[in-house]
């Protein structure tokens, strides 16, 4: 008999985490919800645990912990509530977890997943920024603690499908020859440049084919998604920056594709939903049913490709500066990135701004060599603290 997984969610409440919900649920005989984590959203965090009664709740203060085990005492819940960064590092190294869903968005999953890499856990990796802000000390980690770290981004998660087992785009490693990022272009691939500086935090969220939280829908407004993704793709795959192109493609059918050296091209393909992704990693080498509708090709007709206007995105310009520059650039890069759409989300910044305030907090803090975890979260707060101090408001 096969048995059953015992599963940590970083981040439940999000997008990823309820979607992993979703597909975990689907398959009661192979899965079990160990533990559920929250930044603030206390309410649905309790939600979920009276659903799906896991036997650890984080939450991120002392005070929501307490309200929190409260609650789920009242719903006859024995629950054990932790709280913070702590809580959550404790979650991750505990012997009975199998499998941690790394889904907290921004640096502040980073702890936690460095934490789960050195207890040899079965990561599925949906917090880009781990890898942007500490890809070779986090790679280090997950080849010391021995477990396998599975991309849960729809796709890096494609190209993992397209590589043969064990594979690596490095020196041309199993033939490969190129990485093909593809990005659907966000909601303002084709407005006026002149237009962009009017564009409201509500129209930058409505992304035209995938239903994400505010911070990564502004990132896929900017390409910025796709810069990070560029950086986390170097780090996984253990690929030459020149060998990873960006495509665009609207219709976001095609997930990613990679290039062989006799030119083949293999391309994974799905529907827009993350579900996809999620059940491929949990069950891996397996294939479960996940609850996505079956792809019709000819239901959507043309599938198109577009080379990246460099100029209307000029994040992904800065991916492969920063990847040149090495050491702790890529940490400044993230926490500009931060702190830029924090302010542009808050009502202050004009969209327009957001790769200004990066490349003025890259211009104004030199990248130093990276030796340990300590160098990545110096650099974080000196760059957070860089960008805080330009100007944030509307020119």
């Amino acid at each position: 008999m096969r048995r059953i997984e015992q599963l940590a969610i970083l981040g439940a409440t999000g997008s990823i985490g309820r979607s992993t919900l979703d597909v975990a649920a689907r398959h009661p005989d192979r899965f079990r919800i160990f533990a559920l984590t929250a930044n603030s959203q206390a309410r649905e965090l309790a939600r979920l645990c009276i659903e799906h009664r896991p036997r650890y709740a984080v939450i991120a203060d002392a005070e929501s912990a307490s309200a929190l085990a409260t609650r789920l005492r009242d719903a006859g819940l024995d629950t054990k509530v932790l709280a913070g960064e702590r809580g959550l590092m404790e979650v991750v190294s505990m012997p009975e977890v199998d499998v941690v869903m790394a889904a907290i968005v921004g640096s502040a999953g980073l702890r936690s997943t460095l934490a789960a890499a050195q207890a040899g856990k079965k990561i599925l990796l949906a917090n880009k920024e781990a890898l942007v802000m500490a890809g070779p000390i986090l790679m280090a980690a997950v080849r010391a603690g021995g477990g396998p770290l599975l991309p849960i981004d729809s796709e890096h998660n494609a190209i993992f499908q397209c590589l043969p087992p064990g594979g690596t785009a490095r020196d041309g490693g199993a033939g490969v020859r190129r990485i093909l990022l593809t990005g659907s272009g966000g909601p303002f691939r084709t407005r006026k440049l002149s237009d962009l500086d009017a564009v409201t935090p509500d129209e930058a969220c409505a992304h035209p084919t995938w239903s994400m939280g505010r911070k990564i829908s502004v990132d896929s407004a900017t390409m910025m998604n796709k810069a990070l993704e560029v950086i986390e793709a170097r780090w996984l795959f253990d690929a030459a920056p020149e060998t990873i192109e960006v495509v665009i493609h609207p219709q976001s059918v095609v997930h990613s594709m990679v290039e062989y050296s006799d030119g083949s091209v293999i391309a994974q393909l799905g529907n827009p939903d993350m579900r996809t992704p999620i059940a491929q990693a949990l069950a891996y080498p397996d294939r479960i049913e996940a609850g996505v509708a079956p792809l019709d090709l000819v239901d959507f007709g043309a599938l198109t490709f577009e080379r990246p206007d460099f100029e209307r995105f000029r994040a992904l310009g800065l991916a492969y500066e920063v990847l040149r520059a090495g050491g702790t650039a890529q940490a400044i890069f993230n926490a500009a990135n931060e702190i830029a759409v924090e302010a542009f989300l808050a009502g202050g910044l004009p969209f327009s701004r957001i790769t200004d305030v990066i490349e003025a907090t890259l211009e104004a803090i030199p990248p130093r060599p990276v030796d340990e975890l300590e160098d990545v979260l110096e650099a974080d707060r000196l760059a957070r603290a860089a960008a805080r101090a330009l100007d944030l408001r509307p020119a």
